[in-house]
């Protein structure tokens, strides 16, 4: 994985801190519609802009094939996005690669590489939703099968210029050309990682980096993943310093702790009600739930500067990761509030945390 650098290679890497967003069409909880999937895509820009202007490392997109959300082709928007800024990551966050065709989501994103100067990213995962699985025509049966064989043929689509493969799930290629070719020697691709062991084991072993999804719960319940993607890749002969980890979480800053758990409340029960209340059968969550699930030993990383930086820092603890992403805008939250949060992140929590990481 290549990641340019003007640092002396004796100086330690910089810690980054980014922004993910799935652009979702929630409405507003205290009534009212829904912003429009152009004005929503129109703000997942703006965001990105801020994002580079205040002096963030990354911006990830994600996807979802339903009404509820405005980004289903991420590569479009990231290619938006490229043209709109100069020198911020741009990745996925996920890409379901189980549903999309290796060879057209490899020339997709070094398209994106291209136009962005060399500043593209990929997380690859199996999805969390499934809503993609029929829409292109795939059986869930093969969810594991599907997974297995496509990361195996992206591998390969990186590495060289011309290739001849074979597999299950599409049809073969014989000595075929594969562009455009990226700005990059390599496009960086990582494993998308939520509570599977299996996951974990699997982005060790080929030697990627580890995208871990944290949205509740304390942080060391994850830890034993964290500790098996190290041994998978050190027991594949991969090089220790190239495995790399990555934190993805909900999150939300404010100036003080109260207006950052009396901010974030209404949006964030609203988000889990809309997505998760269909499966569970469970209402709005109460005010005194969400602030049991924002406690400071949780991994919602909900607070003020100050509790925000605790928070990335006891994880690093855990898990010496070497970067840290939030989904901010959810629910149906304003994006003024959202660039109000951004900003602090930017200027607040992310020099607070290399200060401490610095040291």
């Amino acid at each position: 994985m290549i990641y340019p650098s003007k640092k002396l290679e004796s100086e330690p890497p910089r810690f980054e801190i980014g922004l993910y967003t799935f652009g979702d069409l929630v409405p507003h909880p205290h009534g009212g519609a829904a912003v429009s999937a152009r004005q929503r895509l129109r703000e997942i820009i703006d965001a990105a802009k801020l994002a580079e202007e205040a002096g963030l490392d990354i911006f990830g997109v994600g996807e979802h094939h339903t009404l509820e959300f405005a980004v289903s082709s991420t590569p479009v928007v990231l290619a938006a996005i490229a043209q709109a800024t100069d020198k911020i990551r741009l990745t996925s966050a996920t890409t379901v690669l189980s549903t999309v065709d290796p060879v057209r989501l490899f020339e997709d994103f070094a398209t994106v590489d291209l136009l962005s100067g060399g500043r593209a990213e990929m997380i690859a995962g199996r999805g969390a939703f499934v809503d993609s699985f029929p829409l292109f025509g795939y059986d869930l049966d093969d969810y594991q099968n599907l997974f297995a064989e496509k990361i195996d043929l992206l591998m390969k689509l990186g590495k060289r210029e011309r290739i001849t493969w074979s597999g299950r799930f599409r049809s073969p290629l014989n000595n075929l050309e594969i562009a455009p070719r990226p700005a990059q020697s390599e496009l960086p691709v990582w494993i998308g990682v939520g509570g599977t062991a299996e996951s974990a084991v699997n982005a060790g072993r080929l030697g990627l980096g580890m995208n871990l999804a944290l949205l509740g719960g304390a942080p060391e319940r994850a830890k034993h993943l964290v500790d098996l993607y190290r041994q998978a890749g050190e027991q594949a002969g991969h090089d220790p310093s190239q495995l790399r980890v990555a934190v993805s979480s909900h999150g939300y800053v404010a100036e003080t702790s109260e207006q950052a758990l009396n901010g974030y409340y209404p949006f964030y029960s609203s988000y889990l009600e809309q997505f998760m209340g269909r499966r569970t059968g469970r209402g709005r969550m109460s005010p005194a739930e969400f602030e049991q699930l924002a406690d400071p030993t949780t991994v919602l990383a909900v607070g003020s500067p100050q509790q925000v930086i605790e928070k990335i820092l006891h994880q690093h603890e855990l898990f010496r990761h070497n970067r840290f992403m939030m989904q901010i805008d959810i629910g149906g939250m304003p994006y003024t509030t959202v660039a109000k949060a951004i900003e602090l992140l930017a200027a607040k929590v992310a020099p607070g945390v290399r200060r401490v990481l610095a040291r």
